[in-house]
């Protein structure tokens, strides 16, 4: 019981404490009064034998080892107090290392997500995926491989546990469920597929892997969901197993509800569902130009990836001697392995990642240098009182676990206003990031996070309260109780650690807005690439397709040319346009992959054509007012009973034009079969739009969906997925997309989900991972350089503050004003123009690092580098002009009478 008061109730383990000596005192008193000694001598004998009592005090609380704990109290109790006691101090603290500490959480949430966080299986760093590819190690013209070589993989190999196949996920699906019909994104996966990730169902059994891949057995028109899609379509209905369920209106049996936080593929997240392979007869055959199939593997524990991709090589060395076709056998010949996790960051966002987490550290230095000079400021102030305390008998060690302790709740409200200010701004960004991003970035925080920040907060605290702490309490006492004011109270040295702070906070401060300046001219360059189309007055409707509602049913005429019809009469539309994706848009792209007689790069016959591939009406070239290199547009008399016709780009004619030095001679040239026996024919070329990518133009092919029908080749591939609408207008966005949704929902429930914006938008949205690390940059910049104004003037309004007195000497002798005004100037260029000359090498030496973003201007750009620097000389100057207008109106007689 002793034991527990002294820990959890010392106030009352000090009371008895005093009690017990009281009591010992008032003994030895009694017993010299009954030896006749006087009441009042006797007491003050026994308190003289027995000692000091608040010495005994201590000595015995230092025995009851838990002493620390009242000293920690005394701290705490006493660094509450002085900060109290300074409120505009504490804010300024707590609001600069808030900007710091928001910026360095927010990163190092984005980074956790990205890049950090285990993928939700177990042992992922033993998952990889398998690709067909070239002797050469170049993928092969179909990524991917082929049924007959993945199941020799399967039982041949010697260094994998289990092989499974899928077929790439899609959106564009409809799940219907007791809350009406949800879009989902579906894949389809071989029997082992689950095994072989090594995760279990968190409801039934899922697919059953003993069964013929080529027969409906156990697996045909089965279902497993995820747990979002069990939720939200079922209620988290316990019976969901063994019911029929409606996908894209086709009848499938739920064998399998996945764990929460189960996701896979390009659809992090969300609702996902997925469905068994059912291979065709075509998969039976080594053809030369096979399906091809998604494959992730699991190594055997301890293999490492060298001798996985050297097993599979030589078997696939053999396996490819079948492919008759040279092209086919020679991109086929070899395979391609690497690890699951890093397919799904490229490597390029990760060093940009890292670029922007290592900016968000710079800009926590900064601010913590900046509190650091207030510490040393407010340590300076605080001389005479520190002075005191030691003279009292206070340990250097006690007074400077004091000063810490001011710190340490400083850093720790700052890290709390911080983490909120974190998440708010992930939660400003999150629009954003999805597009440049892989993976869902949630803004809530996980133990990594927390553990994160908590060393964030110590490390605050030792980085902007150590040194100033080590400096105050190594100040001679004699010298501080002997100071007579505020002229004197600061040394050289600590106005030398000053100086150098704030040239360091200017020199970091150059680095992080050179990398800025060159991010924003990457947006200018963007801005001003001729994208060879329209944006304005443009809206977009993003439209997914609930192809099965028009089965057996002519989508062209039935769906698409009457809601074309509705929408052009909508008042203030001037026209209106169907396309499977916006030039520059970020949702439904399509690849033409094409090998064998009749097409051919460069007039060769077996060359491959690979191109992207997009569907348009007519009404196109009135929307985006494309221009025309050669040849012509589609137009009305371009229907399903004509001549299918399609246009195509610069860069792809230069590839695979008969004549490369002439983009106008491939006009003519025939490529894919629209119907049997009746090849597309190419009637016109662009000008060299920018309709896939706006840094690089990309071989580009345009058919005409007006020619399209259900007998078309690729059919539901254009018309079955996913659609925009887009019409020129002069009206806002606001105004016309409540006329415009009514008009959608007529044309199919689907369609009131709808997502609408602007062209500009699409285009803003297609500067990617510049843009956003811009905006990042621009903040921590924008911060950096407010944050290094305030410290230099803090530096020189104390300075000014220090040398009031020799100021006012000077002037008093004879010393003119303005050179008064120099003298704070002088100061504050040599602070500027050396801060500047540090920072113009740290920008030079880590250019490189946004190299990654960068389009149109270089890493090391001069007059980015001189802007920047003029600008920080002209804030410098700024930061300077109050504190010297101050010196320079010093009144000497009040500076003298001052002390």
């Amino acid at each position: 019981m002793r034991l527990w008061n002294r820990i959890f109730r010392p106030e009352r383990a000090k009371s008895d404490l005093a009690a017990e000596i009281e009591a010992h005192l008032a003994l030895a008193a009694a017993d010299k009064r009954d030896r006749g000694a006087d009441p009042e001598m006797a007491r003050l004998e026994a308190e003289r034998e027995f000692g000091n009592a608040a010495l005994v005090k201590d000595a015995v609380r230092r025995m009851w080892g838990w002493v620390w704990l009242d000293s920690l109290q005394q701290d705490l109790t006493s660094a509450l107090r002085q900060l109290r006691r300074t409120p505009r101090f504490s804010i300024t603290v707590i609001a600069t290392l808030a900007l710091g500490i928001g910026a360095a959480t927010a990163m190092f949430t984005v980074v956790d997500q990205v890049l950090l966080r285990p993928l939700p299986f177990a042992h992922p760093e033993q998952l990889v995926t398998i690709d067909e590819a070239g002797i050469h190690g170049k993928p092969g013209l179909n990524r991917g491989s082929a049924y007959l070589d993945l199941r020799a993989w399967q039982q041949q190999n010697k260094t994998f546990d289990q092989i499974a196949y899928y077929v790439e996920g899609s959106k564009g699906n409809f799940l219907d469920g007791k809350t009406g019909s949800l879009e989902v994104y579906l894949a389809n996966v071989s029997p082992n597929f689950f095994p072989t990730l090594d995760v279990r169902p968190q409801m039934g059994h899922g697919f059953d892997e003993d069964v013929d891949p080529f027969a409906d057995g156990k697996n045909a028109n089965t279902i497993v969901l995820s747990d979002a899609a069990w939720r939200q379509l079922y209620g988290s209905d316990p019976g969901i197993l063994g019911k029929s369920v409606l996908l894209d209106g086709q009848p499938y049996t739920v064998v399998g509800v996945m764990p929460r936080g189960f996701s896979f593929g390009g659809q992090q997240g969300g609702n996902q569902v997925w469905t068994a392979v059912r291979l065709e007869d075509a998969d039976r055959n080594q053809a030369d130009r096979p399906r091809n199939y998604s494959v992730i593997g699991r190594l055997r524990a301890g293999v490492p990836l060298s001798a996985a991709e050297a097993d599979l090589k030589t078997l696939q060395a053999q396996l490819a001697k079948s492919y008759t076709d040279p092209n086919v056998r020679e991109s086929r010949d070899s395979v391609i392995i690497q690890r699951y996790a890093d397919t799904l960051v490229d490597a390029s966002l990760k060093k940009g990642l890292l670029a922007l987490l290592a900016a968000a550290g710079v800009l926590w230095l900064i601010a913590c240098v900046n509190v650091t000079n207030l510490f040393l400021v407010r340590a300076t102030t605080r001389q005479r009182e520190i002075a005191v305390r030691g003279a009292l008998g206070a340990s250097r060690l006690r007074i400077m676990q004091q000063l810490l302790f001011e710190g340490l709740i400083l850093s720790g409200v700052a890290s709390l206003l911080g983490s909120l200010l974190a998440m708010g701004a992930i939660r400003i960004f999150e629009k954003q990031i999805p597009a440049h991003l892989p993976l869902v970035i949630s803004a809530s925080a996980n133990i990594t996070v927390l553990l994160a920040l908590v060393t964030l907060t110590l490390l605050t605290t030792i980085v902007s309260s150590a040194w100033p702490s080590f400096l105050a309490v190594h100040t001679p006492i004699e010298a501080a109780l002997k100071q007579g004011g505020l002229q004197s109270g600061t040394n050289r040295t600590q106005h030398r650690a000053r100086s150098a702070l704030v040239i360091v906070e200017i020199a970091m401060s150059l680095t992080l807005l050179a990398g800025c300046g060159l991010l924003l001219r990457t947006i200018y360059a963007l801005r001003h690439v001729p994208l060879g189309f329209r944006t304005d007055h443009i809206m977009v409707a993003n439209l997914t397709i609930p192809a099965y509602r028009f089965a057996n049913r002519n989508m062209t005429t039935e769906l698409y040319q009457p809601l074309l019809e509705r929408v052009q009469h909508l008042s203030g539309v001037q026209a209106a346009t169907l396309i499977t994706e916006v030039p520059l848009g970020q949702t439904f792209r399509m690849q033409l992959s094409l090998i064998g007689k009749g097409y051919g790069a460069h007039g060769g016959e077996n060359d491959p054509i690979t191109s992207n591939i997009r569907g348009v009406t007519p009404d196109a070239q009135q929307v985006f007012g494309f221009s025309m290199l050669a040849g012509r547009y589609f137009t009305n008399q371009d229907t399903p009973g004509s001549q299918p016709v399609a246009v195509v780009n610069p860069s792809f004619a230069r590839l695979y034009a008969p004549n490369q030095q002439d983009p106008r001679s491939v006009l003519g040239m025939h490529l894919l079969e629209m119907r049997k026996n009746e090849p597309v024919e190419v009637v016109g070329v662009l000008e060299d739009a920018r309709q896939s990518s706006i840094t690089q133009p990309e071989p580009e092919v345009v058919v005409c969906l007006s020619q399209m029908a259900p007998d078309s080749v690729s059919y539901l591939a254009f018309e079955g997925k996913a659609m925009d609408l887009a019409l020129r207008t002069g009206r806002s966005l606001v105004s016309i997309t409540p006329e415009l949704r009514t008009v959608l929902r007529q044309a199919s429930p689907e369609f009131a989900n709808a997502t609408f914006t602007s062209m500009d938008e699409v285009v803003a949205d297609s500067y990617g991972s510049q843009r956003l690390a811009a905006h990042l940059l621009e903040l921590f910049g924008g911060t950096a350089l407010l944050l290094c104004v305030t410290g230099l003037y803090g530096l020189l309004a104390y300075v000014v503050a220090q040398r009031t007195r020799e100021i006012g000497l000077r002037i008093a002798l004879g010393a003119q004003r303005r050179q008064a005004l120099w003298l704070v100037f002088r100061q504050a260029g040599g602070l500027v123009l050396s801060g500047v000359g540090i920072g113009m090498v740290l920008a030079a030496a880590t250019g490189r690092f946004v190299r990654v973003f960068l389009y149109g201007v270089a890493e090391h750009d001069v007059w980015t580098l001189v802007i920047v620097a003029l600008v920080l000389i002209m804030s410098g100057s700024l930061a300077a002009f109050f504190p010297a207008r101050r010196a320079a109106n010093v009144n000497p007689m009040e500076a003298l009478r001052a002390e």
